[in-house]
């Protein structure tokens, strides 16, 4: 079992800048694959943003790409989703997710993921 805390949303101006973290515990992320999620209010989950085991590879929403970053820190055992260049469009409540499948590198299907954070809530005002 591993457990995921977000951290740092809140609510930041069109065109500002927010940096997520997502603290495991009870197990290391190196046995994971990490990926971050958005759900805006009627709207169904959505895939923004993943990294493999070693941080070498990475992938995002198409509509995110440029502006969003993901990294991991083994020793801090955290992941973390910084943005800029906020949209109202990014408005959403912002989940980080593990997966422990040795068979898959990353994944951008939310049902390849086994553990789920509280998530936490961005808000983006025009």
């Amino acid at each position: 079992q591993v457990q995921l805390v977000e951290s740092g949303g809140g609510l930041v101006q069109a065109g500002g800048s927010l940096r997520l973290s997502c603290a495991a515990s009870g197990r290391t992320i190196s046995s994971f694959f990490m990926g971050w999620f958005r759900q805006a209010p009627g709207k169904e989950r959505e895939f923004v943003a993943t990294i493999n085991r070693s941080g070498a590879n990475t992938y995002f929403k198409d509509s995110v790409k440029g502006r969003f970053t993901i990294s991991r820190d083994s020793g801090k055992n955290t992941v973390y989703l910084e943005m800029y260049s906020l949209k109202p469009e990014d408005t959403a409540v912002y989940y980080c997710a593990a997966g422990e499948r040795w068979n898959l590198g990353v994944s951008m299907t939310a049902s390849a993921y086994d553990y789920w954070g509280q998530g936490t809530q961005v808000t983006v005002s025009s």
